[in-house]
Order: C-alpha cells, then structure tokens, then sequence
C-alpha cells in the first residue's frame, strides 16, 4: 500500500499475542472483519516459551509457538485477516480513527483494540538470547514446575523478583536472589515474607551482585552463570572503572535456571497521543482503572487488553479472557454506531481519508 492510499477497515487489533489473536476470533465471529496487526514481536511474550502446561485444553501442554499459530489459525478461519505491521500513530481526533504504520501505510477504522503487550527487561548479557526458553524466563508462573528440584536464580530487587522468589520455593531446591544493590526496592511486605524465607533456609540473598553471562546450550538448558560482586554495589560499573575493576569479584555459579524479574515495558508509545491515559509506567487505563478489568479507555471506540493493561497477572489466560472481552466491548459499541448511523460507509472511506491529505 502507497503511503496515500488509505484502507478502511470496521475493526483494527494492535498485536498477535494471546490478547490480540482471542479477540481477533471473537471479532471475526461477530462478523467484524478485524485487521490484527502484528508488531515487532508477532505472538508476543509466549512465543519465547518451549512448553505451556498451564493453558487450559492442553494437558499433555503445547510450545508457545504452537499454541500462537493454531490460534492464528483458527482467527482466519472465521474470517480475521492478519498483516506484519507496526502501529507508528493513532489519530483520535476524529471518526473515524486514523491509523499509520511505521512503514507508512495508514489505515481508518471503527474500532481499535490495543493488544500490543509488555516487553520484558532483559539484560542484554552473553547467552541471553541463545538459552530463553532453555533454562532462562522471564515467568517464574509460567516455567518454574519445570525446573522442579534445581537450584534456581532470580535476578532483580523489586517486587517482582521478591514475588517470583517466593513462588520458586515451591519447586526449587534453592532460590537464590542477586540484585545489583544492598537495600530492595520492592515493599516491605514481600521483603518480610522472602527474610522468612531465607530463615527457613529456602532462598539466599546474593547482594550488590550482577549477572554478566549464561552458560549452557538449549539442548541441556542452562549449567551455570558468571556473577561478578563489589561490596558498595553496581559492579558492572565498577568493572568499567579502572580505579574500581580490581576490586570486582567475578566467579561462576552453578544453577539450573534464571528468571529475570526487572519489570516489563508496555508497548504504548503509539497511544502517547491520543487521549487515552496511561500510567507512568506506559501501562493503558481502562475505564474502572488499571490491572486487567474492563476493556474501554478513555476514547469512545479504543478498548484495551492483555498486558498492556494488566501489569499484575499476565498470565496467556487472562490475556486471552480480557481479549475476549475487548471484541465483545467492540462489538456493542460498533453496533450502537450502526444502529445510530453513525458507522463509517466502508465504499466511500478511502475517498474521504484521502480528501482529508490533500
């Protein structure tokens, strides 16, 4: 599509996870014709998990891959159309929405699903990419009965690594927590609930120490890791330093897997614009609040789902569910726009779109 040429569509989904697939066959079925979009990431967080044992339908589970594709599968079936594209810009400043992609081409639409999800942090060490999803997650929900037994490694200081430790207990011969500081950020709760845990002999606390590489193959998952340690703190930084290197420790460290809890980015930068609110993570508002509720934002026709709302469970099931929810939100607001006249004439759209640019 040329840069000038506009297509209207009644229904556009912004992302191919979980969120962005449910909802593109609940709105296929509802005979919306969504366009789903797929990002930068197509199928999202899931599609760097091996094996899902936690979905339910699946009891022997299914790959992360496999469970992406035989959704998007089934949204074409009833009628979803599925493009690789990235949401550049959304324009709510009138009706219908204007939607421009990062390779130009621009799109209007009824209705817009925000279904982009959440980046996970990574560190960007040697081996990160080679083993995630092979001894390393970012989901200790999602992966930790995997390594029932192990001695496991949660690297972060906030709640979310507390949180993940906690849960690692569970399954985890021991749970060691390296954070890169001497005092946590997260809240004295989970600080409190992990010191009872490190009394009961169940996590250890690796403190002002950082990861700096992973070793292993996919084939045998994860063997050991390089932590480097300074008694004041950030010790990468100090290995940069040449008045502080020396001081650095660095030694290996044996264990069977590593959860990165560093938090998530929400893929919200296109909606910067608009007049829907985010918080000041990114993280979408819906209509009674954040953390994974209702589905409409504060624009009438843009709804919201998955994590890019939900910055608590992101779980695939309740992404699907709030996806399901988005299509159904969608659904009743397009029909009261048909209902009142109101609902864009998809024949004479792209002329009235490519007015608008002259």
């Amino acid at each position: 599509m040329s840069e000038d040429a506009v297509d209207h569509r009644r229904l556009i989904i912004a992302g191919t996870g979980i969120a962005g697939l449910t909802a593109g066959i609940y709105a296929a079925r509802a005979n919306n014709d969504p366009l789903i979009l797929e990002g930068d990431e197509p199928g999202g967080q899931l599609t760097l998990t091996t094996d899902v044992e936690n979905y339910p339908g699946f009891p022997e589970g299914i790959s992360g891959p496999d469970l992406i594709n035989n959704m998007k599968e089934q949204a074409r079936k009833f009628g979803a159309e599925t493009k690789n594209g990235v949401v550049e810009s959304v324009d709510d400043s009138d009706r219908p929405f204007r939607v421009t992609l990062t390779n130009g081409d621009v799109y209007t639409c009824d209705a817009f699903i925000a279904a982009s999800g959440a980046s996970a942090r990574t560190l960007g060490i040697p081996g990160e990419d080679e083993l995630m999803g092979y001894g390393l997650s970012t989901c200790a929900t999602c992966d930790g009965a995997f390594f029932r037994g192990e001695d496991m490694l949660v690297v972060g200081g906030g709640d979310a690594a507390m949180e993940e430790a906690n849960f690692l207990t569970k399954f985890a011969d021991t749970v060691y927590i390296a954070h890169r500081r001497e005092e946590f950020r997260a809240e004295d709760v989970w600080i409190d609930r992990v010191m009872e845990k490190v009394d009961d002999g169940e996590i250890e606390i690796l403190r002002n120490t950082e990861v700096t590489e992973l070793h292993g193959t996919p084939e045998a998952g994860i063997d050991h890791v390089t932590l480097v340690e300074h008694p004041d703190g950030h010790p990468t930084e100090k290995l940069t330093d040449p008045a502080t290197a020396d001081e650095v420790e660095e030694y290996d460290f044996d264990v069977g897997a590593v959860f990165f809890a560093i938090g998530h980015t929400p893929n919200t930068d296109y909606l910067e614009d608009t007049g829907v609110e985010l918080d000041d993570a990114g993280y979408l508002q819906t209509a009674d609040g954040a953390g994974g509720g209702q589905t409409q934002t504060g624009v009438e026709g843009l709804f919201g789902a998955g994590d890019v709302v939900d910055f608590h469970y992101q779980q695939a099931v309740t992404a699907a569910g709030m996806g399901s929810k988005a299509a159904i939100d969608a659904d009743e607001y397009l029909t009261e726009l048909e209902r009142a006249g109101e609902l864009t004439d998809v024949e004479t759209a792209d002329a009235e779109a490519a007015t608008a640019d002259d």
